[in-house]
């Protein structure tokens, strides 16, 4: 099977402009991001709108794909990147990943177990979750939840706390339940990623805020993978700071 890691990257950002290109260690975000991606794939490209995101993964010698600078989405800026892609290079991936440009310590493990998903023939998309912490806050709108059922297919996604714990008080619901977060980190096969970029908005994704729930609301099933390692996401400046007091030595 044909894999191609792809990460969408843009530089305007509300809470981190210029996110891509923060210097950690040296070097920029994207491509910390990008080394750790090279180490799952043979393929790998970043896909962007922005030159000086472009400039800056060509000058350390990644590969960089230009894409629309309308795209509302990492999934959306994917479908038209692979498309290039293929043309560009004669040949054709059945699965793209897509790993957001803001998780400079994401684990090649965690790579590989979304491509283990694709074993199965029936796995059309795949994503990643993991336990919450015991010092993580599972009420934060900021880190979706997720139910997954017997087959390891996801729900529902909520920015919500799901499940509802009934018999338990609330400070007692992360003791009384293993709920999961999501770790956003997708996998499509190539025909299905273009046909749900087709997919007009749905009222659950407007609702929370949450694209994969527009798949959900079509009949697409998501295949889940449970890690438990973390991922270490950056949003903003403040992030950066932490991970720099977390792992002072590596960034």
């Amino acid at each position: 099977m044909n894999f191609v890691g792809i990460i969408p990257a843009r530089y305007a950002s509300t809470r981190f402009p210029g996110k891509p290109l923060a210097d950690i260690g040296g070097k920029p975000m994207i491509w910390r991001v990008y080394e750790q991606v090279l180490r799952a794939f043979d393929n790998v490209f970043v896909a962007t709108d922005d030159e000086r995101i472009a400039n800056a993964v060509v000058s350390l010698g990644g590969k960089v794909i230009m894409t629309s600078s309308s795209h509302r989405s990492g999934t959306d800026r994917c479908a038209e990147a692979v498309l290039k892609v293929e043309a560009a290079f004669g040949q054709k991936f059945d699965v793209v990943v897509n790993v957001q440009g803001d998780e400079p310590f994401i684990a090649p493990a965690q790579l590989e177990q979304l491509k283990g998903c694709f074993v199965d023939n029936d796995v059309q998309l795949a994503t990643l979750v993991k336990p919450f912490g015991k010092d993580e806050d599972i009420f934060s709108p900021n880190s979706p939840k997720v139910v997954v059922d017997a087959g390891g297919y996801a729900l529902y996604f909520s920015r919500s706390v799901i499940p509802y714990v009934r018999n338990a008080a609330q400070a007692q619901w992360p003791t009384s339940y293993p709920f999961y977060k999501h770790v956003g980190l997708y996998a499509y096969r190539t025909d299905t990623l273009q046909r749900i970029c087709r997919l007009p908005q749905s009222s659950l994704e407007l609702a929370e805020g949450l694209e994969q729930l527009r798949w959900l609301e079509n009949g697409y099933r998501i295949k889940v993978a449970v890690t438990d390692m973390e991922t270490w996401a950056v949003d903003t400046p403040e992030d950066l700071e932490k991970l720099k007091e977390k792992f002072p030595n590596s960034v």
